[in-house]
């Protein structure tokens, strides 16, 4: 124990500074961000500290201590401050820039013994990372503060410490500021020190930057930067450097220009290294070539004061007009959001997670990551740069929750340009790192552009991307983002984009598939089309992590840190499961939408991700030839030489036969055929041939012999078999738990939901029970219970009689009724004429209908048939009936625009296996904007050979929703009834569902 004083106290100036609420405060008394890494005999901190939760920042600290380990967020340790999940809403209703009045705050202080042989020398404790205030005393005097969850924090220790002499370290930490409001991610709330503390010792003279550039032609140039504790730069210093060998001497020619130019400080030394380098081994994901640096600060007499050690690669990112280069190739971008995330530590990630998680992408097939939302742990560009992988580099900044007011709020304009400048500062020497992103869901203001231009001037090298500032339109110039990088974008829009003439700027998708339960299913079907369509690049799944934290059962608590074990396999042990939001108690939360990863907590692969691995594999089967069977390489830099192979084919009856083969020597891009080694049995059963790769020697991410990818190909069909006829069921009912009753069954199946999810997480797979039951069937269910769940009206047959079918769609974002083009699973039909939508709720309600211009009557609506001669008139209605009721976020979105598309489809509309997203055009806006209750527009339309489609579109530009009116055949015959009243398709919507317009010449 000490004797230190008991502080803060409100007398505190930093306490009475009250920076928690004070955005125009970023820092006081810290040191400027840099590049040189001071890990390399630096005393650790990490350990037990002392420690007390406090209930607000003023509080006075008492007299009893606890213990929290450092890293690490209390609110995974024991605490009566549990872990909260909120996506969008933040977990406070005071407004930007306020905390609420009860404020957590963590007091954590430890002893330090300062080593003797750092007297003299300049003495910085470096803080990893604190969310979300930190302020730094040592033995009761006040050192610095520090803002920004997910950098690191130094601060100059020279003055108040001793060598040879023990000190007192206090941390505290606040967990709600005016920077929760920029913080506002999709991920657990939490609060502590979630990175490691350490204290360096450098000489007075110091190397305080260091910039490295390293082009793929070889040319290197190292910038220097050099202070002196003292002030004044003593005279005769100098900087040299080393490169695996080859000596690098400080570049006179830019000495003499900065004489020439008055450029040459007292204070601030410049100085730089430039070599070029002969046959140099670029750096890409695939051939991550990395050359070891040292650069080392010289004093007068030749010794060496200070050195800074670098692993670095020659490569170069550019963009030439829609396309991303990376070293003059265009390359795809297949990538993953990351965040930080442990179960048993939440925010806190070891080195060997981050290695693990890194090497799971790698023998997925991923090349790319995008630091979601936030920079992440230094270790992992270590890592990236090593392993090989394209980083987006993302600052943490998420002002979700109150997007607009802060991106203009110019209180907030030095956190922005702050956050941003200080990520780019650390992160600027790793190759990885190939773009620099403002940030996320955070609108688009002038403190973006205020961000961007300083990145712009201070690294030209790579370009930066923003998805607010291209929102509104994708081919913009002049605004804070080199990339189109859209969020969820429909794929036939990214298509229609790319074809239009239109694109100026590469499109990468900065998040799509989101990898709720099975909702990665159009994987296949994204790459297809960004595989063929010049402009399109890739994008970034969301996301890597169901973020599941492990819980004790019996308590309800976080296991923690001693939890290792107790789970595997993506399954909790006994007595413990995967907690979500609310499983905490916390009653706002927004439940399971946190799990929503393509990995489980424990890291254990989802089936979206052996696709993956298909979908990017290296080598492929491409088509069948006389000579053989075709292989290509699809990498962008590599052979095939680090690869082996084998044949397998499986047959019909069981047997599996193997034989090896020798793998092309194939330059990326080039295809060859190998002859198959394999006679095919002529007994008619089904055969499959699979190329199974593996890694021919050891590899950093994978040791021999490891899967790379097992591309398969179906040489001959097996023979048809007659099908049973299929039972008709016409009523399916459900309990009141909405658990299927049939006869047939002896227990109700749960199907798709989760055990623990409460009535309103059901999923939408759900929905598809009487497809599953033979057809078109009516479902009778109880009433939603007001107040308690939020619900959307699905569709269902209303049989007389009957309620019609209410499904709650909280967390819902799939189709309506129909899980495939033209298939029909659930008939919609509501007989009160109205189908309630969940577009963000953006409408209460939605009615489409198409009708002749000769004909009465209330026409035919989505599901029916119409019968017009091309070039007859015909007339759209569209009745909506506007948003009365906020979303679960508390916002109130308003249709701004209803749009009427003309588009050419290739391939039949209702078979979405061949369906190719259409040439498309506006033919008809109507603008809404302001227009309350409800309300009818009527669109005149020429019939044609082309199909229709209505696109809404909200205040904020987002698009959502599209309902297809396609000139196509019904797959499944004509519609038995005509449209009316009575039909039970005539008052159906289905979400992306066609309206058949048979057009006859």
């Amino acid at each position: 124990m000490t004797d230190a004083p008991r502080g803060p106290r409100p007398t505190d100036p930093l306490v009475a500074l009250r920076p928690w609420e004070a955005p125009e405060v970023t820092s006081w008394g810290r040191l400027p961000m840099n590049a040189v890494d001071r890990r390399s005999g630096a005393l650790p901190l990490d350990g037990d500290w002392r420690f007390q939760l406090l209930p607000t920042p003023d509080a006075p600290v008492g007299g009893a201590w606890s213990s929290a380990y450092v890293p690490g967020v209390w609110t995974m340790q024991d605490t009566d401050d549990l872990p909260q999940y909120l996506n969008v809403r933040m977990p406070f209703p005071e407004f930007p820039p306020h905390s609420p009045a009860a404020n957590p705050t963590g007091v954590h202080e430890r002893d330090v013994d300062v080593p003797a042989e750092w007297a003299g020398r300049r003495i910085v404790l470096q803080v990893g990372a604190a969310e979300s205030v930190l302020l730094v005393h040592v033995d009761g005097q006040p050192v610095g503060i520090s803002k920004d969850s997910h950098l690191a924090a130094e601060f100059d220790l020279t003055g108040l410490v001793r060598p040879g002499a023990r000190s007192v370290l206090r941390l505290t930490v606040v967990k709600w500021s005016d920077a929760s409001h920029l913080e506002d991610q999709d991920q657990w709330w939490h609060g502590g020190i979630t990175r490691s503390v350490l204290l360096y010792a450098t000489d007075p003279l110091h190397l305080a930057d260091v910039t490295v550039r390293a082009r793929s032609d070889g040319l290197l140039r190292v910038d220097c930067r050099v202070r002196d504790t003292g002030g004044a730069l003593p005279e005769g210093w100098c900087v040299s450097g080393e490169l695996e060998g080859q000596l690098l001497t400080q570049d006179a020619e830019f000495d003499r220009f900065n004489a020439e130019d008055e450029r040459v400080s007292d204070f601030l030394g410049e100085a730089r290294l430039q070599t070029v380098v002969e046959d140099v081994r670029t750096w890409n994901a695939e051939t991550p070539e990395l050359y070891d640096l040292t650069v080392r600060l010289h004093r007068a007499d030749g010794t060496v004061a200070d050195t800074s050690r670098h692993r670095i690669g020659f490569r170069d990112v550019e963009i030439s007009g829609r396309d991303l280069l990376v070293n003059g190739e265009r390359v795809f971008i297949r990538g993953v959001n990351r965040h930080d995330f442990h179960p048993l530590t939440g925010r806190t990630v070891s080195y060997d997670d981050m290695r693990a998680d890194l090497i799971t992408l790698k023998r997925f097939g991923f090349n790319a990551i995008r630091t979601s939302h936030y920079p992440n742990d230094p270790s992992l560009y270590d890592l990236t740069d090593e392993l090989g992988f394209y980083v987006v580099d993302e600052a943490d900044i998420e002002s979700h929750d109150h997007a607009h007011e802060i991106a203009d709020d110019p209180r907030y304009l030095n956190a922005f340009v702050d956050r941003v400048s200080r990520m780019v500062l650390r992160d600027k020497n790793h190759p990885s790192v190939i773009v620099w992103s403002l940030g996320n869901e955070s609108d688009y203001g002038a403190n973006h552009d205020a961000a961007a231009g300083w990145v712009r001037r201070h690294d030209p090298t790579r370009p930066v991307q923003y998805e607010g500032a291209a929102k509104l339109d994708w081919a913009a110039a002049g605004d804070a983002t080199d990339i189109a990088c859209p969020m969820y974008a429909p794929l036939e829009e990214c298509v229609a984009h790319a074809l239009s003439g239109r694109q100026t700027k590469p499109l990468i998708w900065c998040e799509y598939s989101h990898a709720m339960g099975n909702s990665n299913g159009t994987l296949a079907d994204h790459w297809a089309a960004i595989e063929s369509t010049p402009g399109l690049q890739g994008g970034f799944i969301w996301e890597f992590w169901d973020h599941g934290i492990l819980q004790r059962v019996n308590d309800g608590r976080p296991v923690g840190r001693g939890g290792a074990g107790l789970y595997d396999n993506g399954v909790a042990a006994p007595g413990h499961r995967w907690a979500y939001g609310g499983d905490f108690g916390e009653p706002d939360h927004d439940g399971a939408f946190i799990a929503d990863g393509v990995v489980f907590p424990d890291r254990t692969p989802k089936p979206a991700m052996y696709e993956h691995r298909e979908i990017s594999a290296p080598v492929r089967i491409e088509c069948f030839r006389h000579e053989g069977i075709v292989l290509g390489n699809h990498q962008h830099f590599r052979g095939l030489a680090w690869l082996a192979a084998e044949w397998e084919l499986s047959l019909a009856d069981g047997r599996t036969l193997t034989a090896p083969v020798e793998l092309p020597d194939l330059r990326p891009g080039e295809t060859a055929a190998v002859p198959l080694p394999f006679q095919l049995p002529e007994d008619g059963g089904e055969a499959w041939l699979t190329l199974r790769v593996t890694t021919a020697g050891d590899e950093p991410w994978a040791p021999r012999g490891t899967v790379v990818c097992v591309p398969q190909v179906r040489l001959r069909k097996a023979p048809p078999q007659p099908q049973p006829a299929p039972v008709r069921n016409r009523f399916v009912e459900v309990d009141d738990e909405g658990l299927l009753i049939h006869p047939l069954l002896t227990a109700a199946p749960t199907l798709a939901r989760r055990p623990r999810d409460s009535a309103h997480r059901r999923h939408a797979s759900d929905l598809t029970l009487p497809e599953l039951l033979g057809g078109a069937a009516t479902i009778r269910h109880r009433r939603p219970r007001p107040g308690r769940d939020r619900w959307r009206r699905r569709g269902s047959s209303a049989a007389p009689g009957h309620r019609p079918a209410t499904w709650p769609g909280e967390f819902s974002r799939t189709h309506v009724g129909v899980t495939r083009y033209g298939y029909r699973s659930v008939m919609a039909g509501l007989r009160a004429g109205r189908v309630w939508v969940d577009h963000g709720h953006l409408l209460d309600g939605l009615d489409v209908r198409v009708k002749r211009d000769c004909d009465s009557g209330r026409g035919v609506t989505l599901g029916g048939r119409l019968r017009v001669r091309k070039g007859e008139r015909i007339t759209l209605n569209v009745t909506v009936t506007s948003a009365s009721r906020p979303n679960p976020q508390g916002i109130l979105p308003e249709l701004a625009h209803v749009d009427v598309i003309r588009g050419a489809v290739r391939g039949p509309v209702a078979d979405r296996d061949t369906w190719r997203a259409p040439d498309t055009r506006v033919v008809a806006t109507k603008d809404v904007t302001g227009r309350k209750g409800t309300y009818t527009l009527r669109i005149p339309l020429t019939a044609g050979d082309e199909s229709f489609y209505v696109r809404l579109r909200g205040s904020d530009g987002q698009r959502h929703g599209t309902g297809y009116l396609g000139a196509s055949v019904d797959p499944h015959g004509p519609i038995p009834h005509e449209p009316g009243d009575g039909d039970p398709w005539a008052d159906t919507w289905f979400y992306s569902n066609p309206v058949f317009v048979d057009v006859t010449g």
